[in-house]
């Protein structure tokens, strides 16, 4: 059973940043691809970020230029680092991650993949 685990968030003012990391169990090859997720009350879970392999990566519109995914594949983790954080980023982060064989789609990891519980973040004005 592949396990993941989400932390980093937090509570925050707007402008502030923060880092969110995905530990993920066993094998580097669990997390060809990875990424992140949110799902805000009342609202759809929606892509974040996505990394494939080693340097392909993927935004979603309302967080280019602001937050960045990366990967440390000694560590099997996950980062998503979020600067410039907006009230409209408070949601549940989700990190997810599958292997080469599962990988595609718009973030890459399909709902078929491994998904961690969640972090919450939170932005206050």
């Amino acid at each position: 059973q592949v396990q993941l685990v989400e932390s980093g968030g937090g509570a925050v003012q707007s402008g502030g940043s923060l880092r969110l990391s995905c530990a993920v169990s066993g094998s580097t090859s669990n997390m060809y691809c990875a990424a992140w997720f949110r799902q805000a009350p009342g609202k759809e879970r929606e892509g974040v970020a996505g990394v494939s392999g080693v340097v392909t990566t993927k935004y979603a519109d309302s967080v280019k230029g602001r937050f960045t995914i990366s990967r440390d594949n000694a560590k099997n983790t996950v980062y998503l680092q979020m600067n410039n954080l907006k009230p409209e980023d408070t949601a549940m982060y989700y990190c997810a991650a599958a292997p080469r064989y599962l990988c595609g789609g718009d973030y890459y990891v399909p709902r078929s993949g491994y998904w961690g519980q969640g972090t919450q973040v939170t932005v206050s004005s």
